[in-house]
């Protein structure tokens, strides 16, 4: 993810600033030095770091400040309120118009993931708000772009509007048209890139946007092309007066800088932000919670929202009775591996967790080849040796090892895992009714109960 490398060195920064009992000024200049420093390595903006250091450092010097109690986390607070105010202050979306269809014209350079981000969030609103988008195809120059978007359309189920190679100004009237014809409450356009900014795109833009007047405009951006991204979005701003910045590839090993000065520079906030290459990998983007990220707090209100999107709570209490009941199965916990692995990668998911050392994960690497093991031998065994493991004999475990392509090792390992796994939820059931009796909790666990 983004930031890594920035949340390192900040991380080292603030531990430098905690170890003091009192801090100086110098302390805290000494502090914002190195910070500086790790900002312009994260290829933010010279103008933006400097401004950003100028107004940290004029308030964590303020006597207040450095007499208090707990200066080092007085520093902490300050630095965080202004990267929040850095990256928006407060999270910007996309409006929905009193009147449907609320049309969003998708803007940006070719090979920035605008095609396949315009579908994301037309999928990202079905899913979440249960709209009904229509995708129109006006890229009419690019090869394969408007069979690109056929693709991605029918995997989110979504329908895709185009006229072939035609005038696209046209295709994007047409494309509406047809969306208040049909009962489409939101279109959403992907409009033509180019490898450069040139007149001609910015032209056939401002045609477009003449002629079907958008309510909004987003321009998607290539967060791994750093200040290069922030100087698109400068351009397409002055050319369309853009409404928000849509920033893809934040999964992968950008150092975060443009997502640090896109605000800043061009007054339009990132509204959202692509987290993979899944079609579900896009999520809103919340400054709050990216400084959060950024300064190695964690994120739990992203990762709360990430369960409850792909845990089934009927699901879950079903799940959870038949833990407490010792009737909980191998089809109960593949079940539980599929909806864990919806959720994205586990890296990721443990980034999230406050308290979690982001360097010392750097190195780490969350063994999905295990995982897959576990599904494959799930898979290979037949509906009825998942619901009874204990009937699973060698001549069974044999069969079953051939059919994921395994060894025998390996199957008798999951089945000694599951089966210590389910010994542990029992005991723990156990413990829960005998603590009932008792009219209350678990002794010495503050009243603690298992939610089945």
């Amino acid at each position: 993810m983004a930031f890594e490398g920035l949340t390192e060195k900040i991380s080292s920064a603030f531990k430098k600033l905690r170890g003091q009992t009192r801090l100086t000024e110098a302390d805290v200049k000494d502090a914002m030095r190195e910070i500086r420093l790790a900002l312009l390595e994260a290829d933010v903006n010279f103008k933006v770091t400097k401004d950003f250091i100028k107004a940290v450092t004029e308030q964590a010097t303020d006597a207040e400040i450095l007499e208090s109690l707990s200066p080092a986390q007085q520093v902490i607070k300050i630095v965080n309120d202004e990267l929040i105010k850095l990256l928006g202050g407060k999270g910007a979306r996309i409006t929905i118009a009193p009147n449907p269809p609320t049309i969003v014209m998708m803007a940006g350079l070719q090979g920035s993931g605008k095609t396949t981000n315009a579908a994301k969030l037309a999928g990202l609103f079905k899913k979440q708000q249960q709209r009904r988008p229509l995708l129109v195809a006006c890229d009419v120059y690019r090869p394969a772009a408007i069979d690109q978007l056929k693709v991605v359309g029918r995997q989110l189920d979504i329908p895709v509007f185009e006229m072939g190679q035609g005038d696209p100004v046209e295709i994007a009237k047409q494309g509406i048209a047809h969306a208040r014809k049909n009962g489409y409450d939101m279109v959403f356009l992907d409009t033509a890139g180019r490898l450069h900014i040139d007149e001609a795109l910015m032209d056939e833009l401002k045609n477009i946007k003449a002629e079907v007047k958008p309510h909004e405009i987003l321009l998607v951006v290539d967060a791994m092309t750093g200040q290069d991204a922030v100087n698109v979005a400068k351009v397409f701003d002055e050319a369309l007066d853009i409404s928000g910045v849509l920033m893809s590839k934040m999964d992968g090993d950008a150092r975060g800088g443009a997502a640090l000065s896109v605000k800043a520079v061009t007054g339009k906030p990132i509204m959202y932000i692509g987290t993979g290459e899944k079609l579900d990998n896009i999520e809103p983007f919340h400054p709050d919670r990216m400084a959060s990220r950024i300064l190695g707090m964690g994120d739990v209100l992203t990762l709360i929202e990430k369960a409850q999107q792909n845990f089934d709570e009927k699901q879950a209490i079903q799940t959870a009775k038949k833990m407490s009941a010792g009737k909980f199965t191998l089809t109960d916990f593949y079940d539980q591996l599929q909806q864990i692995k919806n959720m994205g990668p586990l890296e990721d998911m443990l980034g999230m967790i406050p308290g979690v050392d982001a360097k010392a994960l750097a190195g780490a690497q969350v063994d999905n080849k295990a995982m897959g093991h576990t599904e494959a031998i799930i898979l290979s065994m037949t509906p009825k040796e998942r619901e009874n493991p204990s009937i699973i004999n060698y001549s069974r475990k044999k069969r079953i090892a051939n059919g994921c392509g395994l060894k025998i090792e390996e199957v008798n390992k999951l089945l000694k895992q599951f089966d210590a796994m389910q010994k542990m939820t029992k005991q723990l059931a156990s413990m829960q009714k005998r603590a009932k009796k008792r009219k209350g909790g678990f002794p010495g666990f503050g009243g603690f109960k298992f939610p089945f």
